[in-house]
């Protein structure tokens, strides 16, 4: 894609890399840049017009939620509708993202090959970003979700890396990955 511009940024471009991955570059004109890479997700073919909405969304299920800045295409920008999503920028638990809607043709969209993994303390952590975030059943499997916009989601328990890697089976069993106070290394 040849360079173009943004409101906030008077060069950028996409791009992809040899291994089939979609990048996006911008110029950041002296701006701060708070995260060296920031996972951008397109609204494209029949999600398009919803970025708004699940950052809503996104908004509504963590706790540590923060809107930034919302660009809005115009009359003039067809073929996307007035209004919807340019380029928004929000925060999920201290992590920068950005959104953006497209009504232009594309050849892709949300699937498993890429996921956003929220790692997990407690039963009850896992227990309530699974309930809030799952929307379909039939792409419910091993941690994995997908949520009503078919952006896929893991909710991911801490513990299970630990106990994958402890080399004491019975402990692991128990449930329990690390040795306690009582117990013999």
């Amino acid at each position: 894609m040849p360079f173009d511009q943004y409101p906030f940024s008077e060069r950028y471009g996409w791009t992809t890399d040899r291994y089939g991955l979609s990048w996006q570059v911008m110029f950041a004109s002296g701006r701060e840049i708070k995260q060296k890479i920031t996972p951008t997700l397109m609204f494209v073919g029949k999600q398009s017009g919803k970025a708004e909405p699940a950052i809503n969304f996104y908004a509504s299920v963590f706790r540590n939620a923060k809107m930034g800045d919302i660009f809005r295409y115009g009359v003039n920008e067809a073929p996307e509708e007035e209004g919807t999503v340019k380029y928004a920028s929000f925060t999920l638990e201290g992590e920068h993202f950005a959104a953006m809607d497209s009504a232009r043709e594309y050849n892709f969209t949300f699937n498993e090959a890429v996921s956003l993994m929220v790692n997990c303390d407690t039963q009850e952590e896992i227990d309530y970003y699974w309930g809030e975030l799952s929307a379909d059943p039939k792409a419910e499997a091993c941690g994995w979700l997908k949520h009503k916009y078919g952006l896929s989601w893991q909710v991911f328990p801490r513990v299970l890396e630990q106990m994958v890697t402890d080399s004491d089976q019975k402990r692991v069993a128990r449930g329990h990955p690390s040795p306690s106070a009582d117990e013999e290394v």
